[in-house]
């Protein structure tokens, strides 16, 4: 059987119109700029480590007729590289430039090192001799290092080379210029060094090599009419990436579904496996909620991996809110949950069951104008209720849903499920939102199974130390209700229980206010995230 290509709505243009060059992706030249931090700490010790192990060596060679600790003006050389080291090492941690041009930094970094070994190779008095012999530098080992570890083009890496293997010539003549050694004609000092220049070349040849394997990575990463980017996030099924759509130039969150992930143990179990992620795709691109993340393509690519196209959410997800900013107060909580509720109601009308409701596919951000908004992520994994749409999940061919500390006991118990399993898991984010703290503590996946199916919750002010109005505790207790006949009938009864609260409204100026704060203390160096990071 023939390995499927896209099945999904997003397939490859042949318009060479619109096909580009494409260069190593943004991740990967972020991550071999980073490596320059290495090369300078690395360059600083070697600068300082390198001269004192001459002089001990030298000493030891002479028998003590040149005492190991008598310094020269190499030593100087040495000691201001050292300094000068530190300094791209510090600047380079603290610099927001882009990854291209820290790459091309450290090309400036490879010709002007080069140009202190050269100072330093010939600053010493030499004998007065005409005769030169071809010699290899410590300027070829880094030539071959710079293009093995910081991709550059081959037409960069070439004109720095060469810079780079010329500033021992420089040297020389300097040297010269000195009278510390007279090596006859100016041509020695090409004929001296050639070796150099020879490694030139060899740089070059593997600065091509590493290129293209990056371009090689770029065009693995294309999916469909959607170009991979940098690498967003990574879960436990896959992992999630910045797009761009090459015709519309739409941003895009893609993300994908290892082949591993689905058991493809038996024959024909794979394409099974991806009939159902298509149709399941095509019923969760269907919903209309606002509140649902927009699902603009799926598909499938040669070595099976599945991958959804998804609208870029400019935020971050509940989990990450209050990891960074600690629990919320309950009229925002209320706010945010009146938002979800309307997502999984349409997902409930239709027959649909999310299955894995929880705080880290719960996504709040800004959305034109509006602040706060919410987004109910990956119902590409949603399942029907027994006399829904007639869909089997595609945990059917290997794939687990569901996470333990936001499962319903139904669930754990392998029961006919509906909408009410998303209402307890979605009592359980409301008990973290507003506790900042699950609703049971757990060593253990199993151990949090347990709890879900045994224990009664603590209230808040006992789990916690919050006061919650008497309604919104109640409603959450009832959402985490054992048995689903005891919780909420819908999630349209929940957002009219919100809605009911007597509570203080949390409102559009305060929500764009706390956002407004928030970029305020990122732009002063928080790390907090951003972007849509949580993956399948």
């Amino acid at each position: 059987m023939s390995k499927p290509r896209l099945i999904g709505h997003a397939l490859e243009t042949t318009d060479p119109g619109i096909r580009r060059r494409r260069d190593i992706p943004e991740d990967l030249l972020r991550e071999a700029s980073s490596r320059l931090r290495i090369v300078a700490l690395l360059g600083a010790i070697l600068w300082f480590s390198c001269p004192l192990i001459y002089h001990f060596a030298q000493g030891a060679l002479s028998h003590g007729a040149q005492p190991w600790y008598v310094v020269s003006g190499a030593d100087a050389i040495a000691a201001a590289y050292v300094l000068f080291s530190l300094t791209i090492y510090w600047q380079v941690g603290r610099s927001k430039a882009p990854p291209r041009v820290q790459l091309d930094r450290g090309l400036l970094y490879l010709v002007l090192v080069s140009l202190g070994i050269g100072l330093m190779w010939h600053w010493d008095p030499m004998p007065h001799t005409h005769d030169v012999e071809p010699t290899f530098t410590w300027v070829g080992p880094l030539l071959l290092m710079f293009a093995a570890i910081l991709p550059n083009p081959p037409r960069k890496t070439l004109v720095a080379g060469l810079l780079a293997a010329s500033m021992n010539p420089i040297g020389m003549l300097i040297a010269k210029a000195r009278g510390t050694w007279d090596f006859g004609p100016w041509t020695n000092v090409l004929l001296m060094h050639y070796p150099d220049y020879i490694l030139v070349g060899i740089s070059v040849v593997i600065s091509h090599v590493v290129t293209r394997l990056g371009q090689k990575v770029s065009s693995a990463r294309e999916m469909g009419s959607y170009h991979l980017g940098e690498l967003l996030g990574r879960g436990g099924m896959g992992e999630v990436y910045r797009a761009t759509h090459r015709m519309l130039a739409r941003p895009a969150a893609i993300k994908l579904i290892r082949p591993e992930m689905i058991a493809v143990g038996h024959e024909g179990e794979g394409e099974l496996a991806m009939r159902r992620f298509r149709r399941e795709a095509e019923v969760a691109a269907s919903l209309r909620s606002p509140h649902t993340v927009e699902l603009y393509d799926f598909g499938i690519t040669e070595d099976e991996t599945l991958y959804y196209a998804m609208e870029l959410l400019e935020g971050m997800d509940l989990e990450a809110l209050v990891r960074t900013s600690g629990p919320l107060p309950v009229n925002r909580a209320v706010f945010i949950l009146t938002q979800v509720c309307q997502s999984l109601a349409e997902a409930h009308a239709r027959g649909l069951v999310h299955r894995d409701i929880k705080p880290a596919n719960i996504h709040v951000g800004r959305l034109g104008l509006e602040h706060d908004f919410a987004k109910v992520l990956d119902f590409g994994l949603v399942k029907a209720a027994p006399g829904g749409i007639e869909l089997s999940q595609v945990t059917a061919a290997g794939i687990a849903a569901g996470t333990p500390a936001y499962m319903a006991p139904e669930m754990v118990r392998g029961e006919d499920i509906d909408g009410r399993a998303d209402l307890y898991a979605l009592g359980c984010v409301a008990y973290y939102m507003v506790a900042g703290k699950p609703v049971f503590e757990a060593a253990s996946a199993l151990q949090a199974i347990a709890r879900h199916l045994n224990d009664t919750p603590a209230p808040f002010v006992e789990r916690a130390g919050v006061s919650v109005p008497p309604p919104f505790e109640r409603l959450v207790f009832a959402l985490l209700a054992k048995r689903p006949d005891e919780r909420p009938r819908s999630a349209v009864e929940v957002a009219h229980r919100l809605a009911a609260i007597e509570i203080e409204p949390w409102t559009e100026e305060k929500a764009a206010e706390w956002w407004r704060r928030r970029e305020s203390t990122a732009s002063r160096g928080s790390s907090a995230p951003t972007q849509l990071t949580e993956a399948p």
